[in-house]
């Protein structure tokens, strides 16, 4: 049945390119919307860039730019990364445009009038260094609710709590270091404390279907109950900040801007506008029109604003509801969560750089991914078995072994008559439409590629059977060859049908060696009968675990400028200086590293309230019993990286020789004694 849908993938903040958990967002997204569209459905598919709020302000600062500059810069590279991982957006817009402007403030005016928003004074917490209140993003500390340390100051990554930036223990500011202050200001509020939202918002994320399991088992944790009068009770949402701020002002407001986080969402909708209003559709029309699904794909750690925040804006606002938010987990490797911030992953575009099929990705990540919010796993080892195997040695293969043949011996025309063992086989491929169909409606794409699969180990297994490259020998076989042939490629046509909406590009190659229509999933129940075909090129290579190893090594580290010395690095400002945080640690503990000869590993205490693991390559200069006491220098916000031991939590300061090898060898720094740990090196 055709539907008409209106889907969306999570902002992506505009302060940084994309990374591989981005990626694998809209890839997932990205398959369903293309297999709705092969069912017939209308969708529009939308996103845009997350541009406002302080990380980008104070970034564009550091730049030099204004932050529309800074954003527009950051915009001007998404295309490359959409187009080259084949992900299809109808449109991608940006929450600085004037349709985000408008929309936020007529929502914002809506709840205001529904006697929702509310005006208060609170205390917040304020850098004394930088001399502005501090955004929840830049103060971090330990969680208040399981005591992880190094936590936002809105949410915790660890736990999933959510609470105000001063319920944090030990805060700080992430810009200066400096202990916050806190400061009086007048915020505005939405009332979802409010008995109407509550009960509206009960009501929304019961409805059976609209959210996973999981997801709704972890909202119902945040509905607290008064153990006196047993009303639900749901916090207030600061929906406020206070100048300078990057975003759109406050109607009747002065100096007081939305958090970031109340205009992000309504982007989907500007986007959605501006693609209408280009089709030249009505805008209004198309939202208030009752067979129009929302959809929505997010990451887990973004739950608390798509179900809370979200729905109740757009119901007190008078305006449609999403209809189902689709949550996924996060891409992991060795276990730890790939990341922009903490700077551990897989560069997209170091990627497709390296010349690696971005089909290859689509269809690992895919064949991982299912409709339960879990992390997937990528295991390089795991990447070359799956895409080397099942795509090439299962599915091209196919092709490949009966292509030749029809074009060769019978001038590209299928056989028509295919005989009764070809017709059962076809008639088991096709059977298994409607399960591969439902699996993709689902999300449940890894069981619907292992069904896909397990169909081409079928035909695998008739074309060993029939063995076509033997009876091509053989006198009088051209008929029972003719046949094997054409099962083979109506197989292989059906098959595609399959993948295509993991495989979108492969698909048009397949379509163009075919001499077919574009494939949908109507295709599969029809046979190709005697078709000419066009003449077959190889469709995709293997991986070579070369690259592999290329995706992940480490930047090659600059050649001394001459024998005995290093040059002195380019010149800097002030400003590039400040941002690298120096701070005194004390190396608490100290180990070799097995299967290393070159590091240590230095367990650190910088005064955060926890430790932190280094790896560094002095083995050859201490013993690790010599260091274990000693104070030291430690880069302390060096993103994490993930090695081969573990992941490296900075880097601590050591002089050495250009040449590490040569005399003197490597010194690490030691502070004078009376320093402390935690202590700013400025």
């Amino acid at each position: 049945m055709s539907r008409k849908l209106f889907v969306t993938t999570a902002l992506p903040y505009a302060n940084a390119p994309f990374h591989v958990g981005h990626m694998m967002e809209y890839i997932q997204a990205d398959i369903w919307v293309r297999f709705q569209r092969m069912l017939g459905s209308d969708v529009s598919f939308v996103c845009a860039d997350d541009a406002h709020g302080a990380p980008i302000m104070i970034a564009a600062d550091k730049a030099g730019k204004t932050p529309q500059a800074f954003v527009a810069e950051i915009a001007a590279g998404r295309k490359r990364y959409l187009d080259g991982f084949h992900v299809a957006f109808d449109n991608w817009h940006s929450t600085d445009a004037p349709e985000n402007h408008e929309l936020a403030q007529s929502i914002y005016r809506a709840l205001r009038k529904q006697g929702l928003i509310a005006q208060r004074t609170i205390e917040q917490f304020y850098d004394p260094v930088k001399g502005m209140f501090l955004p929840d993003r830049y103060i971090r500390g330990i969680c208040p609710n399981c005591g992880f340390p190094d936590q936002y100051g809105d949410n915790c990554e660890n736990c999933g709590a959510v609470y105000a930036p001063t319920e944090l223990k030990k805060p700080y500011s992430t810009i200066t270091g400096a202990t916050p202050v806190l400061k009086s200001s007048d915020h505005y509020f939405f009332q979802l404390s409010s008995p109407r939202c509550i009960e509206f918002l009960q009501g929304w994320m019961n409805k059976p279907g609209r959210l996973q399991p999981e997801v709704l088992n972890k909202i119902k944790e945040w509905f607290a109950t008064d153990e006196e009068t047993g009303a639900v009770k749901l916090a207030d949402w600061d929906i406020s900040r206070d100048a300078p701020y990057f975003g759109i002002e406050i109607p009747d407001a002065p100096g007081k801007y939305f958090y970031v986080w109340l205009d992000a969402p309504i982007g989907y909708l500007a986007s959605l506008k501006n693609l209408l209003e280009r089709r030249g559709v009505d805008f209004e029309a198309f939202l208030n029109d009752p067979e129009v699904e929302q959809i929505h794909f997010i990451g887990k750690d973004i739950v608390t604003f798509h179900t809370l925040f979200w729905p109740a804006m757009l119901h007190f606002s008078g305006r449609k509801v999403p209809d189902k938010i689709n949550v996924h987990g996060f891409i992991t490797l060795g276990g730890d969560k790939m990341s922009k911030s903490r700077g551990t992953g897989i560069s997209p575009l170091r990627y497709l750089e390296l010349g690696m099929n971005a089909e290859w990705l689509r269809y690992y990540i895919a064949a991982k991914l299912n409709a339960r919010v879990e992390d997937i796993e990528f295991n390089p080892e795991d990447f070359v078995a799956r895409v080397n195997s099942d795509l090439v040695g299962k599915y091209i293969n196919i092709a490949s072994r009966a292509a030749g043949f029809i074009g060769k011996r019978f001038g590209g025309r299928l056989s028509g008559d295919i005989g009764v063992e070809g017709r059962t086989l076809l008639d088991t491929l096709r059977a298994h439409r409607e399960t591969i169909a439902e699996l993709y409606e689902e999300r449940e794409y890894a069981k619907a590629l292992r069904e896909t699969m397990l169909l081409a180990d079928r035909v695998n297994e008739y074309v060993d059977r029939h063995k076509p490259w033997e009876l091509a020998k053989q006198s009088g076989q051209d008929a029972v060859l003719h046949d094997v042939c054409s099962v083979c490629i109506e197989a292989f046509r059906v098959l595609t049908i399959y993948l295509k909406p993991v495989l979108p590009a492969l698909a048009a190659q397949v379509e163009a060696f075919l001499q077919v229509d574009p494939l949908d999933f109507a295709a599969a129940a029809r046979a190709l009968g005697a078709h000419t075909i066009g003449s077959y090129a190889h469709l995709m290579q293997r991986v070579d675990p070369k690259q592999l190893e290329a995706l992940f090594e480490a930047p090659a580290a600059a050649a001394p400028a001459a024998p005995g010395g290093e040059a002195i690095g380019p010149a800097i400002t002030i400003d590039d200086f400040a941002k690298v945080d120096l701070r005194i640690a004390k190396i608490v503990a100290c180990s070799a590293v097995e299967g290393s000869t070159k590091l240590l590993r230095l367990t650190l205490d910088a005064g955060e309230g926890r430790e932190r693991n280094v790896f560094s390559g002095i083995a050859s200069a201490y013993r690790p019993e010599e260091l274990v006491g000693k104070l030291t220098v430690l880069v302390a916000n060096l993103a994490p990286r993930k090695m081969k031991f573990g992941i490296s939590e900075g880097m601590v300061l050591a002089a050495s020789h250009a040449d590490e090898k040569a005399e003197p060898g490597i010194y690490i720094l030691e502070p004078h004694p009376g320093a402390q740990p935690g202590m700013r090196v400025r």
